[in-house]
């Protein structure tokens, strides 16, 4: 027995000692009849388009394994937060789950190339590098790490947005700008010429209001829901970086459903894609509302021509410097 398997059957027991009726996920009735009842782990919302297309998901599952196989989602961070998930999900703890990839990043360093600032062209190129064979290398690189990547979802771009009006990489030297707890996202920020300045999230609004600090980087959807475009009204549309996000399973969950049916890995991998478009259907109608919302509440919005886009790339260009092992693979990206 493997230390996995070991670890799975110990935490196995203790899972199936949980009251399963009382999560409130699923009606009981709607569980009867499933022979594999599995757990997926969100931390977002209910209403989140992650959230949702897990639900997809946990719906497709038990139309195609007629009943056989449930999905409860848990949302909101109920089963704890990302990094706790990963580590649930290396030992079958956790059946299912979606997690940024700089989380990941953590464990397997190879994937942060993928979280290169000015990257990717559009959001298209992204798609077509993770939906494409690079993608599907990236994903089976997850197993290393007793992890199977089952799809890819969108967590939008992130740009920078400030108290004071910023029109380009003149404007930002000496700013202190907040960023997440990413060393490459530090790195990023140091190389424009900007001071990084690590927060925590729920505190962000009241370090611009207090001029704490001069600004911040994040999506449309989080300066909207944050209230970020109060105390900083100013948004450099920079798109600096898209960081994806991964749909997994865990390897023991996948040993299980291939012993209750042969076919059952491969339906799980086709309705994750499906639910894949689900979500960044919802990402996209979700990031174009909160950009216009945003513009229509009065917000300043500078935008750079491709001479100030090159500045931003070559300032840059130390970070791809540090990833010159790598140069095969991001040409590849930046040829897709």
């Amino acid at each position: 027995m493997t230390r996995r398997q070991m670890l799975t059957a110990l935490f196995g027991a203790a899972v199936l000692a949980l009251p399963v009726a009382g999560c409130g996920h699923q009606p009981v009735q709607e569980q009867q009849g499933a022979e594999l009842i599995l757990r997926y782990a969100e931390n977002q919302p209910k209403d989140y388009p992650t959230t949702q297309a897990a639900l997809a998901f946990a719906d497709l599952v038990a139309q195609r394994t007629d009943g056989r196989v449930k999905v409860l989602v848990y949302s909101g961070g109920e089963l704890g937060a990302e990094q706790s998930v990963i580590q649930q999900m290396q030992f079958g703890g956790i059946d299912f789950s979606r997690v940024s990839l700089s989380q990941l990043a953590e464990y397997e360093p190879a994937l942060s190339v993928l979280q290169l600032p000015y990257l990717y062209t559009d959001a298209d190129q992204m798609w077509r590098v993770l939906d494409g064979t690079i993608g599907d290398e990236f994903l089976s690189t997850l197993e290393s790490l007793e992890l199977t990547g089952l799809s890819w979802f969108d967590a939008g771009v992130r740009s920078i947005y400030t108290r004071q009006k910023v029109t380009g990489l003149a404007d930002l030297q000496g700013l202190t700008i907040r960023v997440q707890e990413s060393d490459m996202m530090s790195e990023m920020i140091t190389d424009l010429g900007a001071k990084p300045v690590k927060v925590v999230y729920s505190k962000v609004y009241a370090a611009l209001h207090n001029g704490e600090i001069d600004g911040a980087e994040n999506n449309w959807p989080s300066y909207e829901a944050m209230g970020h475009y109060e105390v900083a009204p100013y948004f450099l549309k920079d798109e600096h970086t898209r960081v994806p996000e991964v749909q997994l399973a865990s390897p023991a969950v996948m040993e299980k459903l291939a012993a209750l049916d042969e076919r059952y890995p491969e339906i799980i991998r086709l309705c994750a894609r499906e639910s894949a478009k689900v979500e960044r259907r919802l990402w996209a109608q979700q990031e174009a509302e909160s950009e216009s919302d945003l513009r229509a509440a009065g917000i300043e919005v500078t935008e750079l021509d491709e001479e100030e886009k090159a500045r931003f790339r070559a300032a840059v260009q130390p970070m791809y410097d540090r990833f010159a092992q790598q140069g095969e693979l991001i040409t590849r990206i930046r040829q897709a």
